[in-house]
């Protein structure tokens, strides 16, 4: 069995429950560190091992782009490219082509787009996403979908799932005839896309759960849309989910928004937020954010969060990690990274324990006050 409900908290639709790869059983809800070029951001492996990530994700988009795949097929597959041996996720490749808004074209048979290093020309189907993935050789791989923009009006809502839905489909069947490389399983997500249209979102949801994927993703959401927007969108699809397969929120975010989502069913997260802001010397706390950069810890000797664990906070000041980031040196960014990631993955291995214990949202609604402020001393 691929994934399997272990519990859901009876006062919530917060899940707990087991993803099974070949690299490794994953204990959901999970946050996912991003790995955008088979590498998440200043840390090695041994350095996501410390810090217990269970799994990763890397972009299709880039590294297509970057070092190509073929040369990764080469080379024995991503996870032996980067030396991991846990699970990968990698996406479509379709956010990164929407960003790309003024240098992409979009039509039936898939995504004509510019690079973003030098200008050439590529055109992303559903059959070669599918073939950079298998030669990647990720656990999980994402179906080709379009992002809708926020706002869309309802006509390109609609014309933007029905591609995405055709798209999905001519996934299945190729991935149906396929076999993987590298001698492991890889499954596939379909991704459920519909702007802020309930009806659309809808749509979207049956003909993908008619298609039978083995676990779903929500898309298009974090994209600009108001926050209570974004979970009552996440609300609505996850109660049209079925509760035998995981659920996966794209892109999303802050540590409380991924509370709030697990709150309302959702299993899997990934988001650039904790690795960006590290580098830009803010980090998370049991006690809220903190700014690294600020004048107040100049003198400070307490580490980052005296309740953490995290290699950075069992050894460095918040004084030290102030002078590295004052004296532009890299191993303040390293440190903080670190920091932050075991943060995330802290933070949905309590909200695991709390599922599993029925008290996730008298947890939530406690540790929310907490790490929403803003430490000042």
């Amino acid at each position: 069995m691929f994934f399997k409900l272990e519990h859901t908290d009876s006062q919530s639709k917060a899940r707990a429950g087991l993803l099974s790869t070949d690299h490794g059983i994953i204990e959901t809800p999970i946050f996912m560190p991003v790995g955008t070029q088979g590498t998440v951001k200043t840390l090695s492996p041994r350095n996501l091992h410390e810090v217990n990530a269970q799994i990763i994700l890397g972009n299709t988009y880039h590294l297509y782009m970057r070092p190509g795949h073929q040369l990764i097929r080469k080379m024995g597959g991503l996870h032996s490219f980067i030396s991991w041996d846990r699970a990968i996720l990698t996406d479509s490749g379709g956010f990164q082509v929407f960003s790309l808004k003024d240098l992409r074209k979009i039509d039936e048979e898939g995504i004509l787009f510019q690079s973003h290093l030098n200008g050439s020309y590529h055109k992303f189907t559903p059959e070669l996403v599918l073939e950079i993935q298998q030669a990647l050789g990720s656990d999980i791989m994402m179906v080709l979908d379009e992002c809708t923009p926020y706002p869309a009006d309802r006509d390109y809502a609609e014309k933007s799932n029905e591609l995405t839905i055709k798209w999905a489909r001519q996934a299945r069947e190729i991935f149906a005839r396929w076999q993987p490389l590298y001698g492991h399983r890889q499954q596939l997500f379909a991704i459920v896309q519909g702007s802020v249209y309930k009806d659309i979102r809808e749509k979207s949801a049956r003909a993908l759960i008619d298609l039978d994927f083995p676990g779903y993703a929500i898309g298009g959401l974090a994209v600009g849309e108001p926050k209570e927007t974004m979970f009552e969108m996440t609300d609505f699809c996850t109660d049209l989910l079925p509760a035998e397969k995981p659920r996966y929120l794209m892109g999303v975010g802050m540590p409380d928004d991924i509370l709030n989502a697990i709150e309302r069913g959702v299993d899997m997260f990934d988001c650039v937020i904790p690795t960006r802001n590290a580098r830009n010397g803010t980090v998370f706390t049991t006690q809220g954010k903190m700014v690294l950069k600020a004048a107040r810890f100049k003198e400070d000797p307490k580490p980052i969060d005296e309740h953490c664990t995290c290699y950075t906070c069992q050894n460095f000041s918040r004084a030290y990690l102030r002078h590295l980031y004052n004296a532009n040196e890299i191993l303040g960014l390293k440190l903080a990274t670190l920091h932050n990631i075991h943060f995330y993955l802290w933070l949905v291995r309590e909200a695991r324990k709390a599922i599993l214990e029925n008290r996730f949202k008298a947890w939530k609604d406690e540790i929310l006050v907490k790490i929403t402020s803003v430490v000042e001393n």
